[in-house]
């Protein structure tokens, strides 16, 4: 399918524009990073989440003020958010990771934390959610996340710089590094949790934005066979005018997929939506 017809775009005419802003974008969430840090799901922080469903709606401060007053210790660690539609009146409790806590104790935790809603006076409710996660587990998981990325790293090197060249090859891996630093400077902006799901988003960015620069790479291979005298910038542009129907329908759908999984998927969604569509439109 042609929607465009022999464009001449100056895409180049922008490149020092473009990595002003990406440094500007990257460099800040950075400095978010260092101040708020980047907080980490269940998953890989270890410890107790429960999901408690209300029959009416409580205010997340008299959440906070039960649980200061009825959890051991107060809920100074405590992590209390609304979860979900908000019409569904659902807020989750996440305990961190204390000390030495195992097995039976971090199940424990979680009766703790409902019994101290249920001391707080904030009506009825139901637990509708638990999700419990090990210091150990948690580290096996943020030490194979940290494998499977730099793995597709080194899987991405190592293709292009045999179907290509290696000046290609470090090209890429470098737009795909950019992609991803994008990426989690928005989470950081926004205060997503850094979840298995929101990994999986990473990986797919990852591999998305790999397939669109061999389409690109091969054609900016052709035109340098078939343009000897042209300066680089001139091929690159040309490559990038030949592709860009086919850019614009293959981002454009996975776009739409995206946002609308940000728009209906709930909050366990969230993560992997947000960072596809962050991802995408880098």
């Amino acid at each position: 399918m042609q929607i465009f017809h022999n464009t001449s775009f100056d895409f180049l005419r922008w490149r020092w524009h473009a990595i002003a802003l990406s440094w500007v974008v990257i460099l800040a969430g950075l400095g978010v990073i260092a101040t708020k840090g980047l907080p980490l799901g269940i998953e890989f922080a270890g410890g107790t989440s429960l999901i408690a469903q209300f029959d009416a709606a409580p205010s997340i401060e008299s959440v906070r003020a039960a649980l200061d007053k009825n959890f051991p210790g107060g809920g100074q660690n405590v992590v209390v958010q609304t979860y979900g539609d908000l019409a569904q009146r659902q807020v989750m409790v996440r305990v961190p990771q204390v000390g030495a806590e195992s097995g039976g104790e971090l199940g424990a935790t979680a009766k703790v934390a409902e019994e101290a809603l249920r001391k707080g006076g904030l009506g009825q409710f139901k637990v509708v959610g638990t999700e419990i996660v090990g210091p150990s587990v948690g580290k096996d998981l943020t030490q194979q996340g940290l494998y499977a990325f730099i793995a597709s790293l080194v899987g991405i090197l190592l293709y292009i710089a045999f179907r290509f060249q290696w000046s290609f090859a470090l090209g890429a891996v470098v737009a795909s590094i950019h992609d991803i630093l994008v990426a989690v400077a928005f989470l950081a902006f926004f205060q997503y949790d850094i979840t298995l799901n929101v990994i999986a988003a990473i990986l797919t960015v990852t591999g998305y934005s790999t397939n669109d620069t061999i389409v690109i790479f091969d054609r900016v291979r052709e035109n340098m066979r078939s343009n000897r005298r042209e300066p680089l910038t001139k091929v690159v542009n040309m490559a990038l005018n030949q592709t860009l129907g086919r850019t614009v329908i293959t981002a454009g759908t996975a776009f739409l997929s995206a946002v609308a999984l940000l728009a209906f998927g709930g909050e366990v969604l969230s993560g992997f939506a947000f960072t596809m569509v962050v991802g995408i439109v880098t």
